[in-house]
């Protein structure tokens, strides 16, 4: 990855010392699918008009750094990784974001944000579950992503559509899990996952959760998703009544041959980023409430041991 800056924003605007936002690019996955998903993501974003129309901001202008990339290639050394700079950027006040690459990566950052804020809530928006302990002898599986966090934060999971049966038994709230075929449905779904959540949020969104019809390119479509205005009208509360500490994207599986996936992202990234600031002057200095190593949010709700 060569891009100097984010979407190609003035010099002035990408320096990590002025950025209020951060973006840590993580290309892990398969080589031919996931691990391309951050480099299409930027390439796309050079591409995209930074007036966001609903919020009438130019949310670049807060300043967003482009972080040197984390490119390990095992699962250990990728989530160690993710984790250190994740947390040396939480530590520096900053907002962190990061763009994968399959779920892997959200591990490591889940625990960066769990260690430096008090009471985190993950909202997990995806069409899996990815709650199994591990997957073929590993607990760094994309498949596994959710379980730690399942265990050590309030996770709350939107827009599940499928899992394997062995994934139930991790659930010890199922009112915590938003099934997509409940939510076509039950028009409360929005506020009824907010009200749960605590103030403190950090956002994993896997694109699959999004409508196959509108997003195409990951790696394990499921008919049934998210529309477009369905997905903004959530983020949109969630980012007014929640303090949103960070988020990932995640899942991206650029198809050469048809780049509007790879836009969504983009888009999806910087709507984001304008809802979380839309209500912050350039000039405002930015507090990411950064709380110090919060060691109480690290007990296991379960022995270590548990098998199933």
């Amino acid at each position: 990855m060569d891009n100097k800056t984010y979407a190609g924003i003035p010099e002035e605007f990408s320096k990590q010392e002025q950025a209020k936002i951060v973006l840590i690019p993580v290309p892990y996955g398969n080589a031919n699918t996931s691990q391309k998903g951050p480099e299409a993501f930027l390439k796309a974003s050079e591409n995209i008009t930074l007036y966001d129309i609903e919020t009438d901001t130019e949310v670049y202008r807060q300043g967003i750094y482009l972080a040197d990339a984390v490119t390990e290639s095992s699962a250990e050394t990728m989530v160690n990784a993710v984790h250190q700079s994740a947390k040396k950027y939480i530590k520096k006040n900053k907002f962190v974001t990061l763009v994968g690459g399959n779920h892997a990566i959200s591990i490591g950052a889940i625990r960066a944000f769990n260690e430096c804020f008090n009471s985190l809530t993950v909202l997990q928006i995806d069409a899996h579950a990815n709650l199994l302990k591990t997957y073929k002898g590993s607990s760094l599986h994309p498949d596994c992503a959710l379980y730690e966090a399942s265990q050590t934060t309030n996770l709350i999971q939107v827009g599940v559509r499928s899992m394997n049966a062995i994934e139930k038994t991790v659930m010890d709230d199922e009112d915590k899990i938003y099934f997509a075929h409940d939510m076509a449905v039950d028009d409360t779904w929005m506020d009824s996952a907010i009200d749960q959540m605590t103030d403190n949020v950090y956002i994993t969104f896997d694109l699959s959760a999004i409508d196959i019809s509108i997003m195409t390119s990951v790696a394990k479509p499921e008919p049934g998703g998210l529309f477009w205005y369905e997905t903004l009208e959530f983020l949109r509360k969630l980012f007014e009544e929640k303090n949103i500490v960070g988020f990932d994207l995640v899942g991206l599986c650029p198809n050469e041959l048809n780049a509007a996936s790879d836009f969504l992202t983009a888009r999806l990234y910087y709507k984001m980023l304008s809802y979380k600031f839309a209500e912050e002057n350039v000039d405002d200095d930015y507090d990411n409430s950064y709380e110090g190593l919060n060691q109480k949010n690290n007990v296991s709700k379960f022995d270590d041991d548990d098998e199933y």
